[in-house]
């Protein structure tokens, strides 16, 4: 009972840190939507904790951000009101960074001394506490690539600071997952479970994809649907090489977009028909092929409108979000597949 306890304590804990860096990645779209992102230019993690207070700091913070490209090529009217606006963008977004970091870390420290956190568990979390250092660090090191010569960060440096942030969300909430009752058991015999996983992948190439294409400013180029401007394959594919053009090709990089989305949505839909199919899954397994395909069905509709309507922030950002919670989903499928008819009959005679 006691153990039992503990890991529903640890358990929370875990989930509350997962949805917090899933908060961590909305506010990150929209700091990069209103081209927040670059507003602050040094990296100050202890002193960086409070913002301006004075009239004569602000005017101090305006006039680092006036030595750098964003200011002197794009935003070279703005006021110091509007630099107010997208300053605080960025500060909340390192601020919710820091919180975090001491929500994560106070706890484990305590459930160290505690003695509740112990074998590969422990080398987890320590594994945890780590990437998020490493996620603060990818994130300056992304910022600096807008700082030097150009008003935008590096779309690959973008996409990495994404994705070890989804994949530092999808690390704790699998912790989590681990820590449920009942015990799993494999699932022996069953496609489902490396179809699952294929679809994982597929689903982490296509965040990766629409990272490029928010990094590159892809969205805002062929706004119309199913075709690009009336082509099924746009002109300007191929101009740039073999390899560049898949990374680099703004019109390459939607038009991949595109089709992934197109294998992703058909996947969610085989996926789903294949798991009906199956007289032996859980009602957990049950459900998370449906919430799957659901939520595909959302994210591809969320899609279309963003591109349509050429990337509004309240769109782009719920596509964000859409792809967050799709992920976590599709990794909870996964995770389910772990389960098999002994589990069942677990729950079964819990039931009864």
């Amino acid at each position: 009972m006691a153990q039992t306890q503990s890991n529903s304590g640890i358990r929370i804990w875990l989930l509350i840190t997962a949805f917090m860096v899933f908060s961590m990645v909305a506010v990150g779209g929209l700091t990069r939507l209103t081209r927040s992102g670059l507003s602050i230019v040094e990296w100050k993690p202890i002193s960086g904790v409070l913002p301006p207070l004075t009239e004569e700091a602000w005017n101090a913070e305006f006039e680092k951000y006036k030595q750098f490209p964003e200011y002197q090529k794009v935003n070279h009217k703005m006021e110091l009101d509007e630099f107010k606006f997208i300053f605080y963008w960025e500060y909340g977004h390192r601020l919710l960074g820091r919180l975090i970091g001491f929500v994560f870390a106070i706890p484990l420290l305590i459930f160290a001394l505690q003695k509740k956190v112990r074998g590969s568990l422990a080398r987890n979390l320590v594994i945890a506490l780590v990437l998020g250092g490493a996620q603060g660090a990818l994130g300056w090191y992304m910022v600096k690539s807008g700082l030097v010569d150009r008003p935008s960060v590096s779309h690959f440096r973008l996409a990495a600071h994404l994705l070890l942030a989804l994949f530092l969300m999808c690390f704790l909430y699998w912790l989590a997952l681990d820590l449920r009752e009942p015990l799993r058991k494999q699932l022996q015999g069953s496609r489902l479970k490396p179809l699952s996983v294929a679809f994982l992948g597929l689903v982490s190439l296509q965040i990766f994809y629409g990272a490029l294409t928010a990094g590159l400013r892809a969205g805002h180029m062929y706004n119309t649907f199913p075709t690009m401007n009336g082509l099924w394959i746009p002109q300007g594919i191929g101009s740039m090489g073999l390899v560049l053009d898949f990374l680099e090709n703004p019109v390459t990089v939607q038009f991949v977009h595109r089709c992934l989305g197109w294998l992703v949505l058909g996947s969610a839909i085989g996926l789903f028909i294949i798991s009906r199919k199956h007289t032996d899954l859980t009602p957990r397994q049950r459900w998370s092929f449906q919430a799957v395909l659901v939520m595909v069905l959302l994210q591809f509709t969320l899609g279309v409108l963003t591109l349509l309507y050429m990337v509004p922030v309240a769109l782009g950002s719920l596509h964000q979000m859409g792809a967050c919670v799709l992920l976590l989903l599709t990794v909870n499928a996964v995770h389910a597949m772990r389960e098999g008819p002994a589990a069942l009959r677990v729950i079964n005679r819990a039931a009864t």
